[in-house]
């Protein structure tokens, strides 16, 4: 397990804390936010379920990294590094340019959040390069395939609800099993 994060068990990456808490929030955020069209009692319990998973990460992380020596890895400067901000620049361009051509050509919001998985995934595989992090590679590779099986079920006549629960919860789901991984590995 320690190959998926390049780190032994005795000291963690340096920035597993920061890229953690982005995790569970954005993780959250894909969670209730992507829950709500479908018929009760589910969103209220995908909701509840969402934010006691990422309650009970973030005390894991508080306890895993209070106590672990932080070590800079070899691939760059994490957020300060000049490829990550080329990685954010390029995701923020697709993902504005491609919710108005979804939203104002296509004319289907319904697939706005699997555009966003889509984004949000290959933007993990070039950090995933840029960081020398194993494990975005499979973030990567989940969110994307969760993005484009909420095209598919769209396609395939499936409503907005279906279409967030697949591609927006699963990607929240994906989101805290990578911080579940990176816990357990670090």
């Amino acid at each position: 397990m320690a190959a998926m994060t390049g780190m032994k068990n005795d000291v963690r990456p340096a920035g597993l804390r920061t890229g953690s808490v982005v995790a569970l929030t954005f993780g959250t955020v894909f969670v209730v936010a992507n829950s709500g069209g479908l018929a009760a009692p589910w969103p209220l319990v995908i909701r509840v379920a969402g934010v006691l998973v990422a309650v009970v990460l973030a005390v894991l992380l508080y306890l895993r990294t209070r106590a672990a020596t932080a070590v800079t890895s070899s691939g760059g400067a994490g957020f300060a590094d000049r490829r990550y901000w080329y990685v954010v620049a390029a995701e923020v361009v697709a993902l504005f340019g491609g919710l108005s051509v979804i939203n104002r050509v296509f004319e289907a919001p319904a697939v706005a959040v699997a555009w966003v998985a889509v984004v949000v995934g290959v933007h993990f595989f070039a950090l995933a390069w840029a960081w020398r992090m194993p494990l975005y590679h499979w973030l990567g590779g989940a969110m994307t395939v969760l993005g484009l099986a909420g095209f598919l079920v769209y396609a395939a006549g499936a409503s907005a609800a279906t279409v967030g629960l697949i591609a927006g919860v699963g990607s929240g789901v994906a989101l805290f099993a990578t911080v579940a991984v990176a816990l357990r590995t670090a």
